[in-house]
């Protein structure tokens, strides 16, 4: 008994951790896009159309690792 209530603890701390590292990587890739898009359309503002499409992109796939790590882990 008191190893089977281990192992399912074990694995829900794995599965949260997994998550909760996922999601971390996601927020910091995010903020790390939208920092360089702001540097970017501060250098060059005619650009900000061109980078706003970019830095969208990045960061729908930046939250896309965050999904994985949250359902496909499990």
């Amino acid at each position: 008994m008191t190893i089977e209530l281990l192992a399912a603890i074990e694995g829900n701390i794995h599965h949260a951790l997994q998550g909760s590292i996922g999601c971390l990587a996601a927020a910091l890739a995010v903020g790390m896009i939208g920092t360089k898009a702001v540097e970017a359309v501060g250098r060059n503002p005619g650009a900000s159309g061109k980078v706003l499409v970019q830095s969208i992109i990045g960061m729908a796939l930046a939250e896309a690792v965050a999904f994985y790590a949250l359902f496909l882990g499990r």
